[in-house]
């Protein structure tokens, strides 16, 4: 009785996907440690006295810039030498890339704006006028450019990480199913050090959104449709109609305060901690299907 090797897979010469997920986190941390360590020792990114990142636009996208360089070298290193497959075939395949990527980007902005007009609706939100009240247009212009930029990395980085090579390679050992639901909460777990990050509604909250952006990826085979999402998510979310991302919080165009019940807003993690979330999901799910259905893409 022949019994299957845990470390080589038997059809090809490369180790199982669990192991070469296990290398993939190894040389993601050593990059990102080593030029951290480069980027502090220089000043390049600034930390406060509690060695966290100080919260100023230029120095969070600084820091992100690192983190990206960090990520493409490793997965770019993994899938070439441990998957020995190419890197464009994580879901970079030249197909409708700018199509997917503005209707990604609209569809997440429009989501975003069903969350806060319900909220709005049902009375939690305290409208009290735009940014120019407080500081000029041209302020909010140069902050909203900088988070821009910044969201734009922090959607094309994690659906690298979590849809591209998390979620493929566990596909390659669990099946589809098993994939979606462990790169979730994987995505999820990535989270925990966000402020309030650790309460049970924000991990579920992200893990269905975990959900949502595999689905995207399924939908499409390639990563362009999910990338635009978050983008447009997070960008309109925060910049736009002024609600906190994920437990980042910064000044947006609108500018009020949230006066509902947490259970229902996410309280100070934002939409994705409260079941304002659920409503936008499902029609977020509708929305992609409707966009793809002529792909001829199995999920």
């Amino acid at each position: 009785m022949a019994f299957p090797n845990i470390f080589v897979s038997r059809d090809e010469k490369r180790l199982q996907a669990g192991w070469r997920i296990l290398a993939f986190f190894i040389l993601y941390g050593s990059a990102l440690f080593i030029l951290s360590y480069l980027a502090f020792r220089t000043g390049f990114v600034r930390l406060n006295a509690d060695l966290s990142l100080v919260s100023d636009p230029v120095n969070l996208l600084k820091a992100k810039l690192l983190d990206g360089l960090a990520l493409v070298a490793a997965v770019y290193a993994a899938r070439r030498v441990l998957d020995k497959r190419g890197f464009e075939s994580l879901g970079f395949q030249d197909r409708q890339v700018g199509r997917d990527l503005f209707a990604g980007i609209g569809i997440g902005a429009g989501l975003m704006g069903l969350i806060f007009l319900i909220c709005l609706l049902a009375g939690w939100v305290n409208f009290e006028g735009f940014i120019w009240a407080e500081e000029s247009f041209s302020e909010w212009g140069f902050r909203a450019f900088i988070f821009l930029v910044f969201f734009m990395l922090v959607g094309l980085t994690e659906e690298l990480q979590f849809r591209g090579y998390i979620l493929q390679n566990l596909e390659d050992g669990t099946g589809k199913w098993g994939a979606v639901i462990l790169s979730s909460l994987i995505f999820a777990g990535f989270h925990l050090r966000n402020p309030d990050g650790f309460k049970w509604m924000s991990m579920a909250g992200l893990a269905l959104a975990g959900l949502f952006f595999a689905y995207a990826y399924f939908r499409t085979r390639t990563l362009w449709l999910a990338v635009g999402l978050h983008i447009g998510w997070n960008f309109f979310e925060n910049q736009v109609f002024g609600l906190p991302v994920s437990g980042l919080n910064f000044k947006g165009l609108l500018v009020h305060t949230i006066d509902g019940p947490e259970i229902w807003t996410g309280g100070a993690f934002g939409p994705e901690a409260g079941l304002v979330l659920i409503p936008a999901l499902a029609l977020g799910v509708g929305l992609i299907y409707f966009y793809t259905r002529e792909r001829g893409v199995k999920e």
